[in-house]
């Protein structure tokens, strides 16, 4: 018989835990830098393993040298960056903090001014509603001389981020056995085998899946320089950097780059001729950058991330797809490494059922 005292005892308890996830959630949302550290560093481990592994066996480095030497490629990597993007922006934020900016306010209103008169001449009415939006006094050019110290300040978080990180990845690498071992105590007896035989599987497959991730960005970077040296765009290194990064969002990620490389070539050429220089070159960049896509999506894409987690390249894209409807643009960024561990998961818990034998036959 249910009792008053046993309905109180109830709400009190879901109470509680409510109480007790609330402050968990804010805990996490106290340390959500941490977290992304720690995810970051994840990442870059599942890419380290395998140089790791290839300077153990191979070079027959020992285990903390072949830790350093790995630390080491990944310090080159992120200096190399440095050294091609950082001067780049410090002069790009110097320039703006010294320029007039009636000067530059007279360059976008020129800009403005030039597409409006293009579309008239193609009685496009366009034109009148570009007028009436009056965008030019919606622009701020005040925030021109603050940009350098905005610039500084991005880069000395940054900093503290990336030391963060190289510091958690040289652990993570080093002593990834104690982890191991860490781990197998805390896992029941019963599901031991299963357990550690699914993350080894997870760790093979996401490793590949990162190393592909990359390769396939390395490569869309390489085309969209190639477009944009070919049509003289200026910061061309930039503009292809961060159009390519923009891809690791699957399908939208690339929408936005174009975009974004139409509005930079554009800014790139302020002060030239709207309809001589500006159109033909932003229309160029643009049709390269949607052949860059085509390649991309029918040739690079489709094996690179096939081939790296085992699944059909239909079964990736109703992934992504589903987890785009569900979750938006995050749940497409982390779609297929989830499934990835989902499907592993379930091969070693649930081996005789159909589906899941289905999906997991190639693993």
């Amino acid at each position: 018989m249910i009792t008053s005292k046993t309905i109180s005892n109830g709400i009190l308890r879901a109470l509680l835990t409510l109480t007790f996830c609330g402050l968990v959630l804010f805990f996490f949302y106290q340390i959500q830098s941490v977290l992304i550290y720690l995810v970051v560093s994840f990442i870059l481990t599942l890419i380290g393993n395998p140089i790791l592994d290839f300077f153990k066996k191979r070079l027959k480095f020992n285990h903390i040298v072949a830790t350093i030497a790995t630390l080491f490629i990944f310090i080159l990597i992120i200096f190399g960056f440095i050294m091609m993007f950082v001067p780049l922006v410090l002069s790009q934020g110097q320039n703006l903090s010294l320029l007039n900016t009636a000067e530059i306010e007279k360059n976008i209103l020129q800009l403005i001014n030039q597409i409006t008169a293009f579309l008239d001449a193609h009685q496009i009415d366009s034109a009148q509603v570009l007028k009436e939006a009056n965008i030019t006094s919606k622009i701020n050019f005040n925030f021109i001389p603050n940009f350098l110290n905005t610039i500084l300040g991005t880069l000395s978080s940054l900093g503290v981020g990336l030391g963060s990180v190289l510091f958690i990845t040289f652990f993570f690498l080093k002593d990834r056995l104690m982890y191991i071992v860490g781990a197998k105590k805390l896992i029941p007896n019963s599901h031991e085998d299963q357990i550690l035989h699914s993350l080894e599987k997870i760790n093979h497959l996401l490793s590949r899946y990162f190393i592909g991730l990359l390769i396939q960005l390395f490569i869309v970077f390489l085309l969209y320089l190639i477009v944009l040296f070919i049509f003289g765009v200026p910061n061309a290194l930039v503009i292809a950097f961060l159009c390519a990064v923009l891809n690791i969002i699957p399908y939208i990620g690339p929408l936005i780059a174009s975009f974004l490389a139409a509005i930079l070539t554009m800014l790139s050429n302020l002060g030239s001729d709207f309809q001589s220089e500006i159109l033909p070159t932003t229309i160029y960049v643009l049709i390269g950058f949607w052949i860059v896509q085509i390649i991309d999506n029918n040739l690079s894409q489709p094996i690179i991330f096939s081939k790296s987690v085992s699944s059909h390249p239909l079964e990736i894209f109703l992934v992504i797809l589903i987890a785009g409807f569900l979750f938006g643009i995050l749940g497409m960024v982390i779609a297929v490494p989830l499934y990835t561990i989902i499907k592993v998961m379930g091969k070693e818990f649930f081996p005789e059922n159909k589906i899941i034998m289905l999906l997991t036959k190639d693993i």
